[in-house]
């Protein structure tokens, strides 16, 4: 088994850029497929336009989108003395299933984020929602710590309303923190893939964010083939790297699942698969890695196929794509499941063997973020120009801006 350390011993001052405040991109454009695109492929870098995105890939290639839906995460309460609180609810807990959560008519508990948490002592917090012409009674009361949040279990006086409910009434769409603005009705449509469909995201999978029905169409007329997973993105993706080596960084836990037809249709295709998303690629390899698992121990429980922070550099097997997916699909068989449910803490760090994609689809990242190492792990030192390309070029930059399109070195 080999240690991970050299790739822990990576500083991540060598993944600074200086990003001026003008070129992040506070608002989407008016039209999501007339964003830039830019395209790197065997070195080499060309300016395009996201509805262009067809010119540019294989005929035989598919995408792989994350489906994933932002929910209203955040939520405002006031105390009797005016004081406010804000619960940003992060992961389920009671139900610990999203879906089975969302669909609680009574009461459910989740681990959140608290703003002015010092405020807010034993009492429960009341909050009025407005839904269907009826007011129902929302309350929040702060339960126990949970790592560096708190679990808050919520309670409504209404049975006839689910969870999910009530948080489209009362609650607000989380934009990025480096937006350094409040949501706005925009936020509600524009943060958000037109074809997001599994609740659980506190932050949107915002490579997806430039596709619309006419770029889509435009891919299908060339035969380029697609598929949806789900990975619900957590607020984590937004923690800086604090430390001066990536060692050093605890890296967040985020959840997805994959069903038998996903991997049946991947097993089918014989072009490139192209991520759409540094999510899907966070999936995608945590998939390998499972492969990878299952292969050193075929009746592993389900449990032990979640995938931590460095194990991938410690199981340091390299098998082909099509072995990964026969075997995960032979797992299924022998257990009896439709899909798999697990959760990962990969990190993608220069180094970092790539087992599943080909290319990738995604916006620019934060300085001496852990998103950046992994764009780094995939097209090398190319990423200094790309970056510099784009700020010469005054492409915009994070979640409401522009685009790549990164094809492996070793893509043709």
């Amino acid at each position: 088994m080999k240690q991970p350390e050299p790739f822990k011993n990576i500083r991540i001052e060598d993944y600074q850029y200086l990003l001026p405040d003008e070129r992040v991109a506070k608002y989407p454009l008016e039209q999501r497929d007339q964003s830039k695109l830019l395209v790197l492929k065997q070195g080499q870098i060309s300016d395009r336009h996201f509805y262009q995105l067809h010119h540019e890939l294989p005929a035989n290639s598919t995408l792989i989108f994350n489906n994933t839906k932002v929910i209203r995460a955040r939520l405002f309460f006031h105390k009797e003395t005016g004081a406010k609180i804000e619960i940003f609810i992060l992961d389920p807990v009671e139900p610990s299933d999203y879906a089975l959560n969302f669909q609680q008519t009574e009461r459910c508990r989740w681990k959140c984020i608290v703003g002015n948490l010092k405020k807010w002592k034993d009492e429960s917090l009341q909050l009025q929602v407005n839904i269907k012409g009826k007011t129902i009674l929302l309350k929040a009361e702060n339960i126990a710590e949970a790592g560096n949040g708190r679990i808050i279990e919520f309670s409504w006086n209404q049975g006839e309303f689910t969870f999910s409910e009530i948080l489209e009434a009362a609650g607000n769409i989380p934009i990025p923190p480096y937006l350094h603005r409040e949501s706005e009705a925009i936020d509600l449509e524009r943060y958000q893939t037109i074809y997001s469909s599994i609740k659980g995201s506190v932050a949107a999978p915002t490579a997806g964010l430039h596709f619309t029905g006419n770029v889509l169409k435009s891919l299908a007329s060339k035969g380029i083939d697609t598929a949806e997973l789900t990975l619900h993105v957590g607020a984590g993706t937004f923690q800086p790297v604090k430390s001066e080596t990536i060692g050093e960084h605890a890296m967040h836990t985020e959840h997805f699942a994959i069903t038998r037809s996903f991997l049946e249709n991947l097993a089918k295709q014989q072009g490139p698969l192209i991520a759409v998303g540094t999510t899907s690629v966070r999936t995608l390899e945590s998939l390998y890695q499972m492969a990878v698992k299952i292969g050193r121990e075929p009746e592993i429980s389900p449990e032990k196929l979640n995938i931590s922070q460095w194990e991938a550099y410690e199981l340091d097997e390299k098998i082909s794509r099509s072995m990964a997916i026969d075997r995960l699909i032979a797992y299924l068989d022998r257990k009896g499941y439709e899909q798999i449910n697990a959760a990962t803490q990969i990190i993608i760090v220069p180094g970092y063997h790539f087992g599943m994609i080909d290319a990738m689809i995604t916006n620019f990242h934060q300085p001496a973020s852990t998103l950046l190492l992994l764009i780094a792990a995939f097209i090398g030192d190319d990423w200094k120009n790309v970056y510099q390309h784009a700020l010469d070029k005054t492409y915009r930059f994070l979640s409401y801006g522009d685009s790549n399109l990164y094809f492996a070195p070793k893509q043709i």
